[in-house]
């Protein structure tokens, strides 16, 4: 029997009524502040740090790939998929910390197999990575696999065993490309099985998308400026006369549609450049292909500007056909062969074989797993003969 209920039985007895309501309140007011205490106990519970040793993301023996927002160097900041963090490190376990409802990440210990990981509920910060490890060094890869503008990810560091460091930082590969490009490139949809399936964060995963499939065959790094929808001058079914946040505009940036802090293109000079635009441009109608064509020969300018010493690649995608795909082709010929004759000989062209539904379809008719298999193998066997990556 509790202490305020004996209370209550003693003042009932001994006392009148209003002395009975008088206890009641205070009782009522001892509950509360019962209530309260527990609640703020619980409050600061959650609030106590993992057990272990964090890393912060300033870290300099942690590597990262990508467009990244260091404004706060302890909280760096992406929106485009195929960013990377890699670190090495002792001990047996690893954690990763990151703002929640960052979105859906790759991870990959030692080379073995690579999984998906989530920061996906309010106040989902921590994850672990891996766990009775053999004691000694380790390697972490992580790849950010989904399109970031709605979700602005941050990256807050890692958790080791008590006591424990990193190791030195990883070497990068020395080869390096850029892909520039929409939905396809991103990898929309390829994780689902059903072309009637719309956008979904569960369904789309970089990791497996035909450009960072080739950047593996190929031993490359790859950083990617990509978004769906987008295009070189009219976004998908946007108006004929174009639209103003296209990729040229986004470009110069770190992240996208913020157009605050300019990407320092002296931090990435690749030896390739792949351009996959122009799907969004063309696939519904009422497009203009005179104005697609003057914004796709002022871009490749740009990026010519950017890096004066890399290939450029145009590429088709694997999504248009008929009428719309050979404009496309023919029109990505003409710039390419204009470039060649005015004296930039390092321009190319490659067209990804059309899908067919033969290896199915993704998310609203985009390219299935087995789809960026087969763009990825195409793509490796003509850019290692064009690199001589062999």
């Amino acid at each position: 029997m509790s202490f305020f209920y004996l209370m209550h039985l003693f003042f009932c007895y001994l006392c009148p009524q209003k002395i009975n309501i008088f206890i009641f309140f205070i009782m009522k007011k001892a509950f509360l502040s019962l209530l309260a205490l527990t609640m703020a106990m619980a409050a600061a519970a959650s609030t106590i740090p993992v057990k272990g040793q964090i890393v912060k993301p300033s870290d300099p023996r942690i590597v990262y790939t990508g467009r990244i927002s260091f404004a706060n160097p302890d909280a760096p900041t992406f929106t485009y998929p195929g960013t990377q963090i890699i670190a090495s490190f002792y001990g047996t376990s690893l954690k990763m910390m990151a703002k929640p409802k960052s979105g859906y990440f790759m991870a990959q210990i030692d080379g073995a197999e690579p999984f998906k990981v989530g920061f996906n509920a309010p106040r989902d910060s921590v994850v672990t990575l891996a766990m009775a490890l053999p004691d000694g060094q380790h390697t972490v890869r992580l790849m950010y696999i989904v399109e970031g503008l709605d979700l602005k990810p941050v990256f807050r560091g890692f958790i080791l065993d008590q006591g424990r460091s990193l190791a030195d930082a990883p070497q990068l590969p020395e080869r390096k490309i850029e892909f520039i490009g929409n939905s396809i490139t991103c990898g929309y949809g390829n994780e689902s099985i059903d072309k009637n399936n719309h956008f979904e964060y569960e369904t789309e995963n970089h990791y497996y998308s035909y450009a960072a499939e080739a950047a593996r065959q190929l031993d490359a790094q790859h950083w990617v400026v990509a978004r769906s929808g987008i295009g070189i001058y009219r976004n998908y079914n946007g108006p004929r006369t174009g639209n103003k946040d296209c990729m040229p505009a986004q470009y110069e940036y770190t992240l996208f549609n913020e157009f605050k802090q300019r990407w320092d293109f002296s931090r990435f000079q690749p030896d390739l450049v792949c351009i996959n635009l122009g799907t969004n441009d063309l696939s519904t109608p009422n497009f203009d292909i005179k104005l697609f064509d003057q914004a796709y020969r002022k871009f490749l300018a740009t990026v010519r500007g950017h890096y004066p010493k890399a290939k450029i690649v145009l590429l088709t995608g694997c999504m248009l056909n008929g009428k719309e795909m050979e404009l496309q082709r023919k029109t990505l010929d003409q710039i390419k062969e204009d470039a060649n004759k005015n004296g930039d000989y390092e321009v190319y062209r490659f067209d990804f074989t059309p899908q067919t539904g033969e290896l199915y379809y993704g998310a609203d008719w985009h390219p299935s797993l087995w789809q960026h298999q087969k763009m990825a193998a195409e793509l490796t066997a003509y850019l290692r003969v064009l690199m001589n990556w062999f």
